[in-house]
């Protein structure tokens, strides 16, 4: 999409960011593979990287036991969020879902879940499913500054060096 169609199509924000809409949100989301999942438990955060796909609006991931399952047994709040970077444009972005996290128990929805083409990229057993369901998807997109240069001169010698004889 060019920057006159975003312009038309997305609110631009008095600090020059782009708020992005719900369904550009989504089509990122449905482009990547990797996102980050933030979690609390006892009062602690905790995020972790997982690979997800999206199934209709939410987010699905498999997992073993641990932290991540607990979050989602407990059905406490979660964040998960994804980034880009497009070198060409000069713009990056992030999309963030808010929203609950639960573990997929039934059966028809589960088979329906282990049909997706998800698979971990560990090793690991993770037999367990679990679902990201939003009640708040929000992004935003910028166009990246010039990083200044890092050169470094050379230093200055008075004198040339000289190995000893």
């Amino acid at each position: 999409m060019s920057t006159a169609d975003r312009s038309q199509a997305h609110h631009w924000l008095p600090d020059g960011m782009e708020d992005l809409g719900v369904a550009e949100c989504w089509s990122l989301l449905r482009r990547q593979e990797v996102g980050r999942l933030a979690v609390s438990i006892a009062d602690h955060p905790d995020i972790f990287p997982i690979n997800y796909l999206v199934d209709g609006e939410s987010i699905v991931f498999r997992t073993a036991a641990g932290t991540k399952l607990a979050a989602a047994v407990l059905g406490r709040g979660v964040a998960f969020e994804i980034d880009g970077y497009d070198p060409i444009a000069g713009e990056a972005w992030s999309v963030v879902i808010k929203g609950y996290a639960k573990e997929i128990e039934h059966m028809l929805e589960y088979f329906d879940a282990d049909d997706l083409p998800l698979f971990p990229w560990h090793a690991s057993v993770k037999p367990n499913i679990v679902r990201v369901s939003p009640d708040i998807v929000s992004g935003r997109r910028f166009h990246v500054v010039e990083r200044p240069s890092l050169e470094v001169a050379p230093p200055e010698h008075d004198k040339p060096y000289m190995p000893p004889d």
